[in-house]
């Protein structure tokens, strides 16, 4: 049976190159599968759990954003940033999206920061949820 290599790469470095049956990634209008043979495309990412499953093991991963490519049976996710959920760490997360509403309260929507603020909260409300998917 035919397989999918999967490569996750950060600015910083390449987090993987793997080999597996499929892949659903956090598209820009929500989940969507990748199996071998799949057509191929080019699509943003939302800050999300990507999980790659082979056989009948699921490894998950959460990407901050960016783009995904599909083609030939591979799949080249380009991540802001990524890591295992397993490395999650709930807690920081919860305390960073907490300072980011805080900062929040005190914004205009016409501040510059005021974007930052509220991808803040996206992302890290994504690695929590995230993080409760991969230990659930």
């Amino acid at each position: 049976m035919a397989k999918l290599t999967v490569e996750i790469v950060t600015p910083e470095k390449r987090i993987l190159s793997v080999q597996a049956d499929e892949a659903v990634v956090p598209g820009g209008r929500g989940l969507f599968g990748v199996r071998p043979g799949h057509t191929p495309f080019l699509s943003l990412m939302e800050p999300g759990p990507l999980t790659l499953i082979d056989g009948g093991r699921r490894e998950s991963y959460f990407v901050a954003g960016g783009f995904v490519e599909v083609g030939n049976d591979k799949v080249l996710v380009l991540a802001d940033a990524a890591e295992p959920v397993a490395g999650i760490d709930v807690e920081s997360a919860r305390r960073r999206m907490t300072e980011a509403q805080e900062r929040l309260k005190g914004l205009s929507a016409e501040d510059a920061r005021f974007e930052l603020e509220q991808a803040t909260v996206r992302r890290e409300a994504a690695r929590i949820g995230a993080a409760g998917m991969g230990r659930g």
